[in-house]
């Protein structure tokens, strides 16, 4: 009796200790890294109960060319089951992460795209493409599919039916484009590769090579040079950036100024990536047509 009484003790005590060592869904946290691979990762986990998604920086940071982590960071990456960074580069912070948190499950979403190189340095801003979002969304989905195979059906579909719509997307811009007036353009910062290449579009120049460092006054001629040069007439600011370098170069050559969004900060919802493109779109229209 004793030793059936003391079998059924043990049984119930590995259940429990088996129990423990399985993470329920409803405690998984995935961390992002910023603004659109928060968005990317939002329409991809939708309606699956039990995940909870969290971006670090937050949405008015932009890009992470010089985040520095804080505390509160490296405690919420100690909770996350998943950190999904952009890659690239982007997050410069990465070495301090992996070593201090071997054991994190970390997500690149631009592994294996094609990285537009820039002399020794690789340009990160795959997202600012549709294409390069297409391809980030997938390689999210499969890596979050493979980590959570219970859900892996729902969050293949989520990404399909996103997809879609950036697909539908893609085509409208294209097919709004392709037949525009000018194709040279100045920007404000080196954002905008991908998507000049997707949209055959000729960057003629960049106004800040480094967001937040302002161009000395050789770098101001030389763009204004250009600028004349090639009868730009449309100058690209940002609207996470001072204008005050922009309209210096507009003063100066009577290009306009608009604003073209990278995407890297905006509201929290699912389509907010679609509609700053569609809003791009508007802009690219009006400006590339005059």
């Amino acid at each position: 009796m004793r030793r059936l009484v003391f079998s059924f003790i043990l049984i119930i005590f590995l259940v429990a200790l088996c129990s423990a060592s399985i993470v329920p869904v409803k405690n998984v946290k995935i961390l992002t890294s910023f603004y659109p691979i928060y968005i990317m990762t939002l329409n991809i986990t939708k309606n699956i109960q039990g995940i909870t998604l969290q971006n670090m920086a937050k949405p008015i940071t932009g890009c992470l060319h010089d985040y520095q982590l804080t505390p509160g960071d490296m405690f919420s990456l100690s909770e996350a089951k998943a950190f999904i960074i952009n890659g690239g580069g982007m997050e410069s912070f990465m070495q301090k992460v992996i070593k201090q948190m071997p054991n994190l499950k970390i997500i690149d979403s631009s592994k294996g795209i094609p990285l537009i190189r820039e002399g020794n340095e690789i340009n990160p801003h795959v997202f600012v493409s549709i294409s390069g979002a297409i391809l980030q969304v997938k390689n999210i989905a499969d890596s979050l599919s493979k980590l959570f195979p219970d859900n892996a059906a729902k969050l293949l579909k989520n990404s399909s039916d996103y997809i879609k719509k950036l697909e539908i997307l893609k085509i409208k811009m294209y097919s709004s484009l392709k037949n525009v007036r000018n194709r040279n353009i100045v920007t404000f910062h080196e954002a905008f590769p991908y998507f000049a290449k997707e949209f055959n579009l000729n960057i003629a120049a960049v106004i800040e090579r480094e967001p937040g460092s302002e161009p000395t006054a050789a770098d101001l001629t030389k763009t204004i040079q250009i600028i004349k040069k090639v009868k730009i007439k449309a100058l690209f600011a940002e609207p996470q950036y001072p204008e005050r370098a922009a309209r210096i170069i507009a003063q100066e050559t009577g290009a306009t100024l608009y604003i073209l969004d990278p995407a890297v900060t905006g509201s929290i919802e699912a389509d907010a990536y679609i509609n700053i493109m569609e809003k791009n779109l508007k802009v690219l229209i009006k400006a590339l047509n005059s």
